[in-house]
């Protein structure tokens, strides 16, 4: 009975001790394991990387469009990244508020601060990217999208209790890399006419954009669990279509405040596709945009923005390829190890995540043995 005695004891320390570790785990890891996986969420979170990684590859395509065809204003881009949200609206009518909520929600006043903190967010960041695209080549602008990733990391340590391990690192050297190689290669970029001056600033802009989003990504989950504290998918629309509402006002301002809305008729008349085609392209980026912002903000609610970050990158090499079928864009050799080493990098993220879910699940099965050797004895 003694030797009995000292393992139950044994067995529930090792019991409290990895029940601990596995808390730990779970606090400090922003790629977290919901308590049961069953197939109706991972229906969900499938859907919701079909609508990012789609809604993502198609908007960047039509933005490259619209200027490849023509268009040149900046705020008109920046505006139908975020003026899709009405298709969302009817959708609130069909899921109602969540009635199971452990905490009361939080005040009118602060969500309206979130709403309107994360649109201006959003117009700022929109805008920089709509100078990416108008002076950078689609490919090459697809590929310094992918250092979001490592800023993501950066502010996920900050905001989301993220930890740097030695394959977070390698993935952050890597993508740093692929930027370096696009920046240097920007002679072979050049050969689309774009002046030096206009490049330099599209690089730095889509750096900054990338930078900024990630941001955005970090402290909606932030948002989502100190903030929020729901569980419902209403409050994932509600936290697309209130800040979207603010950047698409904001985006309405500038347009008017640049004089860039008195030149719109001249650019439709004068888009080489005609101006059915232009309003068509305008409006169907529009609406991949919000698909695609849809399918972010349901990956954040699900699972984290550093998840949501990896899937986004897993769909860098689909545009490059894209824009070269469809624009001419150039593939060069040093453009080719660029996209090669930001895909490295990406798996680099994604085989941690693939650790830290099997080593969470490994704690799971130890506490469950160590439940059943209490239980036997």
């Amino acid at each position: 009975m003694a030797v009995a005695g000292q393992e139950v004891e044994l067995q529930i320390s090792a019991k409290e001790e990895v029940s601990n570790e596995a808390t730990s785990s779970t606090n400090t890891m922003s790629i977290q394991t919901p308590p049961t996986k069953h197939y109706q969420w991972w229906l969900r979170v499938a859907i919701y990387i079909f609508f990012l990684l789609a809604g993502q590859a198609t908007a960047t395509l039509l933005g490259g469009l619209y200027y490849d065809k023509g268009g040149n204003s900046k705020w008109m881009a920046t505006f139908v990244q975020s003026a899709g949200f009405p298709i969302l609206i009817p959708i609130l009518f069909f899921v109602p508020p969540s009635t199971k909520t452990a905490t009361s929600p939080p005040p009118a006043f602060t969500l309206g601060l979130l709403y309107l903190f994360f649109g201006l967010l959003l117009t700022g960041d929109n805008l920089m990217y709509s100078y990416g695209l108008l002076y950078l080549p689609v490919s090459t602008y697809s590929l310094l999208c992918a250092t979001q990733l490592a800023f993501n990391a950066l502010f996920s340590f900050l905001f989301n209790s993220q930890k740097f391990t030695a394959l977070i690192i390698n993935s952050l050297i890597l993508l740093t890399v692929s930027a370096s190689l696009v920046a240097v290669n920007s002679d072979s970029d050049n050969s689309s006419n774009i002046p030096k001056g206009k490049y330099i600033i599209g690089f730095f802009c889509t750096l900054g954009a990338s930078a900024g989003y990630a941001l955005y990504l970090s402290l909606l989950q932030l948002s989502f669990e100190k903030v929020i504290k729901s569980d419902n998918f209403r409050v994932v629309l509600e936290m697309q279509i209130y800040p979207s509402m603010v950047a698409a006002a904001g985006s309405v301002v500038g347009l008017f405040a640049s004089g860039e809305w008195d030149g719109l008729t001249m650019e439709m008349n004068g888009y080489e596709k005609g101006s059915v085609s232009y309003v068509m392209t305008l409006l169907w980026t529009a609406i991949a945009w919000q698909i695609c912002s849809v399918g972010i903000l349901g990956l954040i609610f699900e699972v984290s923005s550093l998840f949501t970050n990896v899937i986004s990158t897993l769909g860098l090499p689909i545009v490059p390829v894209l824009a070269v079928i469809f624009f001419g864009d150039k593939m060069d050799g040093v453009k080719a190890i660029a996209l090669v080493v930001a895909v490295w990098g990406s798996v680099s993220y994604v085989y941690q995540h693939y650790l830290d879910d099997s080593k969470l699940k490994a704690k799971k099965r130890l506490i469950v043995s160590a439940n059943d050797g209490c239980e036997n004895a």
